[in-house]
């Protein structure tokens, strides 16, 4: 991996609506440093961030912000807004945990980043027309909240859409900031049940079928591009060893790093599970068990407004030639409103995230410092948009021609 490192560029006093949010957001550090661990102490999964919605929810409602939890169809969703301006922003919170490790992708810290970004914009929302929402989006790890929100209509009258996140290391360029688009599925074999000591040759055996299909997703593997990628586990596979299984269940994801390259490569997972069923003589179907994730896309001038400004906070960034693999939610909004999703260095951290060491270092003074910085940035970015003539007008001109989420489908 080659790395091309750049200094911070001239840190000058902030003024005008800079200076005003970015001050909004170092007098409220310590609430959303509170928040940041709150999250990080409580942690719950997809669809049942109860607490950690109500929490985000009560910080903007204290603020002044008209807040709804519960919003578009989801019980843990919360869209907070302030101010009546043209130039619609959607500031995107998430907030779920993994299952056994907690806060180990630091959605503490994208909360945290998210609430204070809204809180500085809202500073400054009457001077540049701004209309402001946070927009708290469940269940990004598993189960596509923002997928499921897009579909309610949540971004139809957004002109951007910004988020972050954090990772280890150092900080990158937003444009070297990717993901891949991924598909996951649950696959059902059906047997038939016999006793395996008795009469085997009576049973049609569903586990031989999963056995086979995960052997040969296995061997695709090699014949795959480099940056595809391909998992699965068996959920059920039997229940006693003296029976012929009759039903098994596997679980199955793909990825890649465009919609055609992702298409063709489940057509060709699918095929090995057809495999497995043919040679089993079993039957078998497929269900889509998420929401796709789409891949992301930057938009230049934000994603430029962003490394500017966070070089402006001191923090230098670097350039990588692999940008390595991961899926966010967030692909499907970019690919449907000009977005953002940069990520943010936890400087220091060296434990990569989705493990137990990383959801230490999320709770970190460096991770608080991240969630902080992360503010900062993000609502510099909406603000040089704001006020950026060009850009302004491009942003709203694209709304204003944009239909409904729902149309596309």
């Amino acid at each position: 991996m080659s790395i091309t490192t750049t200094a911070a560029v001239d840190a000058s006093p902030l003024t005008g609506p800079a200076a005003a949010a970015v001050e909004r957001i170092e007098a409220v550090s310590a609430t959303l440093v509170e928040l940041s661990h709150k999250l990080h102490d409580d942690p719950e999964i997809a669809f049942e961030e109860h607490r950690a919605a109500a929490n985000v929810a009560e910080v903007l409602r204290q603020a002044g912000f008209d807040v709804t939890v519960g919003a578009y169809g989801l019980e843990t969703a919360v869209e907070a807004t302030f101010g009546t301006g043209e130039l619609r922003v959607v500031v995107c919170a998430e907030y779920d945990a993994l299952p056994g490790i907690g806060h180990a992708c630091g959605h503490n810290i994208i909360a945290a980043a998210g609430v204070g970004a809204a809180l500085g914009l809202a500073e400054v929302a009457d001077e540049l027309g701004l209309t402001v929402v946070l927009l708290g989006t469940p269940a990004e790890e598993h189960g596509g909240g923002k997928a499921l929100q897009l579909e309610a209509g949540a971004w139809d009258d957004a002109a951007l859409s910004v988020m972050v996140h954090p990772m280890p290391g150092k900080d990158i360029y937003c444009d070297g900031f990717t993901s891949q688009a991924v598909d996951r599925i649950r696959v059902t074999y059906k047997g038939k049940a016999a006793h395996a000591a008795a009469a085997p040759h009576a049973g049609i055996n569903a586990a031989d079928a999963a056995t086979v299909a995960t052997v040969g997703i296995g061997l695709l593997r090699q014949q795959l591009a480099e940056q595809v990628r391909m998992a699965a586990i068996v959920t059920h596979g039997g229940a006693v060893t003296n029976i012929i299984p009759d039903h098994t269940t596997v679980e199955a994801e793909v990825r890649a790093f465009d919609l055609d390259t992702l298409e063709d490569a489940k057509q060709r997972m699918l095929a090995c599970f057809e495999a497995g069923a043919i040679a089993a003589g079993c039957t078998w179907d497929h269900e889509q068990i998420q929401p796709r994730y789409e891949n992301l896309i930057q938009h230049q001038d934000l994603a430029r407004f962003w490394n500017d400004n966070l070089r402006r906070l001191g923090r230098e960034l670097i350039t990588v030639d692999n940008p390595g693999g991961g899926s966010t939610d967030m692909g499907n909004v970019s690919q449907y409103v000009p977005s953002v999703h940069p990520g943010i260095a936890v400087l220091g951290a060296v434990n990569p995230p989705h493990t137990v060491g990383f959801a230490a270092e999320a709770s970190s003074e460096a991770g608080d410092q991240a969630a902080l910085d992360a503010a900062k940035a993000l609502s510099l970015t909406v603000i040089d948009a704001a006020s950026n003539p060009l850009v302004r007008a491009e942003l709203l001109a694209q709304q204003a021609l944009r239909l409904p989420y729902s149309s596309k489908k």
